[in-house]
């Protein structure tokens, strides 16, 4: 199941016996941490305050941004295309 965009399944809030919550999370946190390494490196880690990992319900893991100011918004916009120009040429 994935959100109104087909994006991502909700959130983990009931358990289901036999899906491996545990690894989907655990991914999620080390790729949370490698997003936070890099941004610490920037100097942007207050700007993404509420960055975490998470977990969906079918155990698939999630990295959360949180809730970000419209300037941070539009930093990580701008680096999505300065990486999308760079693959092109």
């Amino acid at each position: 199941m994935t959100d109104r965009w087909g994006v991502v399944a909700k959130r983990a809030e009931d358990l289901m016996p036999g899906v491996p919550y545990v690894r989907g999370w655990a991914r999620a946190r080390r790729s949370a941490e490698a997003l936070a390494a890099q941004l610490t490196a920037l100097g942007w880690e207050s700007d993404f305050p509420g960055l975490a990992a998470d977990v969906n319900f079918s155990g698939d893991g999630l990295v959360r941004l949180g809730t970000i100011r419209p300037e941070a918004a539009v930093m990580l916009a701008e680096l999505i295309v300065l990486e999308l120009v760079t693959r092109s040429c």
